[in-house]
């Protein structure tokens, strides 16, 4: 009889298990005991900025990966709010927005970019001297399994939330593929 694992390891695998539905694989690979086919049923995540409180975010003088940490939701558990990292939990279309906002500034931008795999896939930039500032931007892209999306602060950018929740970043998976 294999080692079914430490009491730890199978509650791992009970909970990583428990947000995939389950069946059997068909076909001669069956008579493998055991075997099953993984498919996730739902992904969709929508965070902020902040958690609580105002502030600004930048300027830093280099590009610096942003990290969302309220979440609203995070339906499949596929976007990570201590990193800020969205990963793929399977191969399918997924689309994705951001939105940023700040106060005017002569000295700095507003501009942010959303990124795959270090890729940078679009930008959102916006830049005056006075007054309330916002910018948003979206795309549907083709994800395999442990692809990771993220939104980054340009170098030179600096971002403004409140309580009001300005500043979010949202995904969600159309089908998969």
């Amino acid at each position: 009889q294999p080692n079914s694992g430490s009491s730890e390891e199978r509650q791992r695998r009970f909970v990583i298990l428990s947000q995939y539905h389950i069946s059997p694989v068909l076909g001669p690979s069956a008579a493998v005991k055991g075997l099953f086919s993984l498919t996730v049923r739902k992904v969709a995540f929508s965070t902020s900025l902040r958690t609580f409180g105002n502030g600004h975010t930048g300027a830093f003088n280099t590009e610096t990966n942003l990290i969302f940490k309220h979440v609203f939701e995070n339906i499949g558990n596929a976007y990570n709010p201590h990193t800020g990292l969205f990963t793929a939990p399977v191969r399918g279309v997924y689309h994705f927005e951001f939105y940023i906002h700040g106060h005017g500034d002569s000295l700095h931008v507003m501009s942010a970019a959303l990124v795959k795999n270090e890729q940078q896939i679009c930008t959102a930039h916006v830049s005056q001297s006075s007054g309330g500032l916002s910018a948003s931007n979206g795309v549907t892209l083709l994800l395999k399994v442990g692809d990771v999306v993220f939104v980054r602060l340009l170098d030179n950018s600096k971002l403004y939330d409140n309580a009001n929740r300005h500043n979010t970043f949202s995904g969600h998976m159309l089908f998969t593929m």
